[in-house]
């Protein structure tokens, strides 16, 4: 089953992106480096709760 997830800078804290996962598959958290606009850069982007 697949479910929606909100990404979040780690930076800034702002919720920048939102994304789908398996979570049969994925068990973890999703970590990606993504840009953020707030930032500025490119920084690691964590799933919320």
């Amino acid at each position: 089953m697949r479910k929606k997830i909100i990404l979040s800078c780690t930076e800034c804290l702002s919720r920048n992106y939102s994304s789908y996962k398996n979570q049969s598959n994925q068990s973890e958290r999703f970590e990606v480096r993504k840009f953020c606009k707030k930032c500025g850069s490119h920084t690691l982007h964590r799933e919320t709760k």
